[in-house]
């Protein structure tokens, strides 16, 4: 049996027990049969209306919970939609009470969840509110207000919320960098914010300031327009620095006089720094005006240099006549002011062009210092290894012009390629120019050579007639002694030393052939030159013979017949 039976059974035994104590309790005190029944009916009465109670109230419950049962299952449902969830499946063989506390308890937990999501969802709106006004970006959380979000609609929510919070960090840093250029910016120009967008950007928090893309553009657009003010007045500066310095050196201004301006002569470009070198810059031009002729000199000056930079024929110096003008005025400066901008900006045009002829210039005229060297008698006094050195470097230049020449050839035709103009120095087109000077260096070779040979031939001649000269000197009595000589003897003809002081010179101190009595040595036909080594050299005593002609044809009768042996 069931527990409740049991208690069930106890519980009308007990009432039996009782009624049958009341009955003799009832005997005892003599109460009548019909009083005992009247009493014994009220018991029952009693018992029964107890019982019906306590029935009653447990039908109340059973129906409290088969309602509660109801109730659980439509809002269970209703939730199930609401959540997104699939429908509760309750058990089988369950009892009504445990049926509605499963129910209960599950409502009890959908309600939770329910709340908790409505909760994230306000929270979630409520961040991506702050953000989207932050950004000035469209609201994108269209959920009712009433409703739940499902799991992967919050999901997505989140992802979303984490998007907008990293744009924003994003134009936060961008904000944040931006303002601090455009803060340096307006420093150095000198700038206070004179609309409410700058003042904005420079005064307002940086977690109030709206960071949309417009005004991030705006921001960008203001910092565009604060830094190319900035570059202007860079370049601004950097002209009038330039020019001061030009007119300083055209006016010959002092150095302690610059010295106090330095300065503001070395870097900076806010608006007082440049109004100070405006005003010098002014104050300059005025003083130039006054000294126009001296400034034009200056010009001049630079301008010739200029013209050797940028390898100007005589033609094209001569083509500017106001250089050559003397009429100094006003438009004659602006004339010269004109060219020399104009020769400054097109040597800069041309400047890697100039700059290779110019090297090729450089050791051009190294290599025909070389080559002239080279011809030189003295250069074989080769003290320190000298001859070596300038031999190598000589034959090292001559191996790398024609590579040069090459170099700037292609370099020049890709130029002028380019700049759909030839290319000049001196007037010509340089690989002409190169040529010309290759020819000339030939040609004052050969020059050389010829003359080289005249003077061989003139030297043979001499020889032939005067004879030759032995290579080595004798050491030469000192010209102008007062001190008597000795008499010597030519054969019967006494000379004294102070007499034939021309004759020693002559002849240095050694008597040699007579060419009358001596054919010369060449086996040639009569007239024409002996063969000589390549190059000859003249000694000191063939060029004193050149010098005492007038002595030597006086001594041709007498001296040099008397002091010759004849074979």
């Amino acid at each position: 049996m069931r527990k409740s039976e049991v208690i069930a059974a106890e519980s009308v035994a007990c009432l039996n027990s009782a009624l049958a104590r009341l009955r003799d309790i009832w005997e005892e005190i003599g109460i009548p049969e019909d009083q005992r029944l009247q009493r014994t009916d009220t018991v029952r009465k009693h018992v029964n209306l107890l019982l019906t109670r306590m029935i009653e109230e447990e039908e109340s419950l059973k129906e409290r919970l088969l309602k509660s049962i109801d109730v659980c299952r439509k809002e269970l449902n209703g939730l199930c939609l609401e959540l997104h969830l699939p429908p509760f499946e309750e058990e089988e063989d369950c009892t009504i009470l445990q049926l509605e506390k499963d129910l209960r308890t599950r409502v009890e937990v959908m309600l939770k969840q329910k709340k908790e999501r409505l909760q994230e969802l306000k929270l979630l709106k409520e961040r991506e509110h702050d953000l989207c006004d932050l950004l000035c970006m469209p609201i994108l959380l269209n959920v009712d207000d009433h409703g739940v979000p499902s799991l992967e609609e919050l999901d997505q929510f989140r992802r979303r919320l984490a998007e907008l919070s990293a744009e924003k960090e994003r134009r936060g840093k961008e904000f944040v960098s931006v303002k601090r250029q455009i803060i340096l910016c307006m420093e150095e120009l000198d700038h206070l914010p004179d609309t409410s967008f700058e003042r904005d950007v420079v005064y307002e928090e940086e977690e109030a300031f709206c960071l949309s893309k417009e005004n991030i553009a705006s921001l960008h657009e203001l910092l565009f327009r604060l830094e190319e003010q900035k570059t202007k007045n860079q370049v601004l500066c950097d002209e009038l620095r330039s020019k001061i310095t030009e007119l300083w050196d055209r006016l010959n201004v002092p150095q302690e006089e610059r010295a106090a301006f330095s300065e503001y002569m070395t870097t900076g470009s806010k608006a007082k720094i440049m109004n100070v070198l405006q005003e010098e810059a002014d104050r300059l031009q005025k003083l130039k005006l006054q000294n126009i002729k001296n400034v034009v000199e200056v010009i001049r000056t630079e301008l010739t240099s200029y013209w050797d930079k940028c390898f100007y024929s005589q033609n094209q110096r001569l083509g500017f006549a106001p250089y050559y003008d003397e009429d100094y005025g006003e438009d004659l400066l602006a004339l010269h002011d004109a060219e020399i901008s104009r020769l400054k900006h097109y040597y800069e045009v041309h400047k890697e062009m100039f700059e290779g002829v110019q090297k090729w210039e450089e050791n051009w005229r190294l290599f025909l210092e070389l080559d002239k060297k080279a011809t030189d008698p003295n250069r074989f006094n080769n003290r320190g290894g000298n001859l070596l050195k300038e031999e190598k470097q000589r034959a090292k230049l001559q191996k790398m012009l024609p590579k040069l020449e090459e170099e700037l050839r292609v370099r020049i035709a890709g130029w002028e390629q380019e700049q759909d103009q030839e290319f000049f120095v001196n007037g010509k087109k340089f690989m002409d120019y190169v040529t010309e000077q290759w020819e000339q260096l030939n040609m004052e070779k050969e020059r050389e050579k010829q003359e080289r040979q005249i003077k061989k031939n003139r030297q043979l001649e001499e020889e032939m007639i005067y004879g030759s000269v032995p290579k080595t000197p004798t050491k030469r009595r000192v010209l102008g002694s007062t001190t008597p000589g000795k008499v010597r003897k030519l054969h019967g003809t006494s000379v004294s030393s102070a007499t034939n002081s021309t004759m020693r010179s002559a002849f240095s101190g050694t008597l040699c052939h007579s060419p009358v009595t001596r054919p010369p040595l060449a086996s040639g036909k009569q007239g024409l030159p002996s063969r000589t080594p390549s190059r000859v050299f003249k000694t000191p005593q063939s060029k004193r013979l050149e010098k005492n002609k007038e002595n030597m044809s006086q001594l041709n009768g007498t001296a040099m017949s008397e002091g010759f042996y004849s074979y």
